[in-house]
């Protein structure tokens, strides 16, 4: 196999706007910007890390999303509420035995969680 992951893509109506969202969220920086019909970012502290790419499509997001980012936190409440003042709305909390997790939404509406591991 000669295949690594490069990133993932979430498809948006502006790229370029929900770019600001997402590099505040994450501490990300842009990396490449197509015209403003692709954009990448990237983890200036964590090279390896995976992209996360912003891609123009005309149709609104329908549903559910098929595939989700889950990021990880020490601090979910505190970091529910700092993406709520960046932008993102507050879904459902949810919890399993070991983890805990709130769904998001972007600016766009992809939906994302915000999860804590029980210790």
């Amino acid at each position: 196999m000669n295949l690594t992951m490069g990133g993932f893509t979430l498809d948006c109506a502006d790229p370029r706007t929900l770019a600001r969202f997402w590099t505040e969220a994450l501490g990300l920086e842009v990396a490449f910007d197509a015209q403003g019909y692709f954009v990448q970012l990237t983890s200036p502290a964590h090279p390896a890390l995976p992209y996360l790419g912003l891609q123009k499509v005309p149709e609104e997001r329908a549903g559910k999303n098929r595939m989700h980012l889950d990021l990880t936190t020490d601090d979910r409440d505190g970091e529910v509420e700092r993406l709520v003042a960046l932008g993102a709305t507050r879904g459902a909390e949810h919890s399993v035995p070991g983890l805990s997790w709130t769904v998001m939404r972007d600016p766009e509406g992809n939906e994302f969680c915000v999860g804590t591991r029980h210790q």
